[in-house]
């Protein structure tokens, strides 16, 4: 089977690329790793490849996985916890970028974002911390991480019943 991306060089070093065109909706590739736990990525040894899926639980990306970097206008997004998936045309050698904000709820990891977009935030943070329009593109295009998704779910059926106000739910921008 032909490999659908391939690793090379790029301005952030290492890149993922297009190995073929990529219709949006289309899957790209299966993240896959060493599944882990928070304590084991705060101990420093895996900073900067888990991808969460869960509360406590981490994917330790391996290549060709670990080379797709940040973009705060991403090309792909990932659904079903660990599926990329193209969410706009993608060309044959074009770097496939996503938003790493759509798989972090942990208030503890921060990054200096150099994606180069004309909509960069500056610093890569977790979802809660978007813009609210922000949150709810991506929410529309399914490409947020289905436990933060149910995060949002309850924190706003407690706010229903008044536990939390709705700034909560959705930072404000």
């Amino acid at each position: 089977m032909k490999p659908n991306v391939y690793v090379a060089e790029c301005e952030l070093g290492k890149g993922l690329f297009a190995a073929k065109d990529f219709k949006k909706g289309e899957y790209i590739l299966t993240f896959e790793g060493t599944l882990i736990s928070f304590e084991q990525t705060a101990k420093g040894e895996y900073e900067g490849n888990p991808l969460q899926i869960d509360y406590n639980a981490y994917i330790d990306l391996q290549d060709p996985c670990r080379s797709a970097n940040h973009s705060c206008s991403p090309n792909s997004g990932i659904i079903k916890s660990n599926v990329l998936i193209a969410i706009k045309d993608i060309f044959k050698d074009e770097e496939i970028r996503f938003d790493y904000s759509t798989t972090m709820s942990e208030n503890n990891w921060t990054m200096v974002c150099r994606c180069g977009s004309k909509k960069c935030r500056g610093i890569i943070k977790d979802f809660h911390l978007l813009p609210k329009d922000v949150q709810k593109q991506y929410l529309k295009l399914g490409i947020v991480q289905e436990f933060i998704v149910r995060e949002i779910g309850q924190m706003s059926k407690a706010s229903k019943q008044g536990g939390l106000r709705p700034s909560k739910i959705l930072a404000k921008t």
